[in-house]
């Protein structure tokens, strides 16, 4: 047996489901590299050191716990990388500080790397009920997991929202004028749209928005966003579509949305949907964006 068959790799072991109890020698990934150690129990300075982490006085050592939580490691802390869960670690450089925007608020971070579940912490979210977004600015916003780890290094300032996931199928004057952020936020994702006042009503009408391919007797929609009074601070309700969609393998209307709205001479279909999680000053128009595709994406199941 070579000396690189003696030792065991930690994030390989889990991966396949095998024990590391017994094993003396490691590899074990802190950052992005994999390092040799012949001992079991090391301290949280011994696995600074290994990574050239030094002074390691300035550095600080996190356990990257399985599901995307983190657990700090203290310098003299031993940790027994023969348990489960103990593959993987990340250190921070006390001194460094990366900047990000999450829901609208700039934050700093100490380490190049985190978490989709530590941004959900800092959102002060339940991680459970909320999704996390990463704003894809002229292009497609990207999904983020809880134990996804992403690189706050890269150029530019990263932006990432969460919206609530769920919402509820129910039988049942912004004036005109978008907020700043989300005329931002439709432009740079080259969202085509127009806002209209019918009577007493404003609307966003998105146009010709993509639909799931297969699932729709159509292609494409226009969506309309009745914005209530007060808005941003105040929650939009439900959605409409023109034209009608039938589920295209059965020919019936979705789950609640077969009951018309009149809106600027046109006949809608109303899309009865909600929730009673809307964040003033966090929320925007992306939030309803998301809670659409949702429903669109659940019509089909």
């Amino acid at each position: 047996m070579t000396d690189e068959n003696l030792y065991v790799d930690l994030e390989d072991c889990a991966r396949s489901g095998a024990s590391a109890t017994g094993a003396t020698h490691f590899r074990v990934r802190v950052d992005d590299a994999r390092h040799k150690i012949d001992d079991p129990k090391p301290t949280g300075r011994q696995l600074l050191k290994l990574a050239s982490k030094t002074p390691v006085e300035e550095h600080l050592l996190f356990l990257l716990l399985r599901g995307g939580g983190l657990e700090e490691i203290q310098l003299d802390e031993t940790v027994d990388l023969t348990r489960p869960g103990a593959e993987r670690f990340l250190s921070f450089n006390s001194a460094a500080s990366f900047r990000l925007e999450l829901d609208g608020e700039r934050f700093e971070w100490g380490a190049k790397l985190i978490t989709g579940l530590k941004l959900k912490h800092l959102a002060g979210v339940d991680p459970a009920c909320y999704a996390l977004w990463r704003e894809v600015r002229g292009g497609e916003d990207e999904p983020i997991n809880d134990d996804q780890i992403i690189d706050l290094g890269e150029d530019g300032l990263e932006r990432f929202f969460t919206v609530i996931e769920k919402t509820t199928a129910g039988d049942f004057a912004s004036g005109g004028v978008l907020p700043r952020r989300d005329a931002t936020y439709l432009a740079d994702h080259d969202l085509a749209h127009e806002v209209r006042v019918s009577g007493d009503q404003t609307g966003l009408m998105l146009l010709k928005h993509s639909l799931p391919s297969g699932v729709f007797d159509a292609d494409a929609a226009d969506i309309l966003i009745v914005l209530p009074p007060g808005y941003p601070d105040t929650s939009p309700d439900m959605f409409y579509c023109n034209p009608w969609l039938r589920l295209a393998g059965s020919g019936r209307y979705p789950k609640c949305a077969d009951y018309a709205h009149q809106f600027d001479g046109v006949s809608w279909q109303r899309w009865s949907r909600h929730n009673n999680n809307w964040r003033p000053g966090k929320d925007g128009i992306w939030t309803m964006l998301k809670r659409i595709e949702c429903a669109i994406r659940e019509a089909a199941h």
